[in-house]
């Protein structure tokens, strides 16, 4: 029975050949390379509106219009203040990457930001908010700001308000598209670091 030989033997000679302190200096540099380019990704797709090239949904009418009322002009999802998209962080440890949101990032006002980061990443659950006269005449000022006065809203004439935040993945997305031709980029990068070849 013969034996067929596949691939480039000649590149992985030369790969197995250059030693493995500097092989594992160029997987190390090349991991790297590849979380920081992950990163990248997630904060165009934040920036674009377009993770992995999928639209976020929009804010609603009543967060454009609290946006509004609190002095700020922006309609992008989840670009209120920047602090999300810049607290997208990358932790390299061994031959493992962390790309995503730290434990320890918080917002300028204090608020967790991982926890932000889930809540937008899957949505949350409903949650029924009693309400207040103050907040009843905040929620009518509101439906004025976003035109939607008059109209009848959930939980509307029981005393309470029910409020549900939907999801607006911004990682899966990002991953997903960046995880296409990733063992090929990885070894074209670690091919460079080794001088033999690779992306220019």
């Amino acid at each position: 029975m013969a034996v067929s030989r596949t691939g480039d033997w000649a590149r992985a000679r030369r790969l197995l050949e250059a030693g493995s302190s500097r092989l594992e200096g160029a997987m190390q540099t090349a991991l790297r390379q590849e979380a920081h380019a992950l990163r990248k990704e997630v904060v165009q797709g934040l920036t674009q509106q377009a993770p992995g090239g999928e639209p976020l949904r929009p804010p609603s009418p009543l967060t454009l219009a609290a946006r509004q009322l609190a002095g700020f002009s922006g309609t992008k999802a989840l670009l209120v203040s920047g602090a999300l998209r810049n607290s997208i962080s990358v932790v390299v440890e061994g031959d493992e990457a962390f790309i995503g949101v730290s434990r320890t990032a918080k917002s300028p006002d204090g608020e967790s930001l991982v926890d932000v980061a889930q809540l937008q990443e899957y949505g949350g659950p409903p949650v029924v908010i009693p309400m207040t006269p103050k907040m009843r005449r905040f929620l009518f000022a509101l439906l004025r700001q976003a035109g939607l006065a008059g109209q009848s809203r959930s939980g509307g004439g029981r005393g309470v308000v029910v409020t549900q935040t939907p999801a607006r993945p911004f990682l899966r997305p990002a991953f997903a598209k960046f995880r296409q031709g990733a063992s090929r980029r990885f070894l074209a990068r670690v091919a460079k670091e080794l001088g033999l070849g690779g992306p220019g």
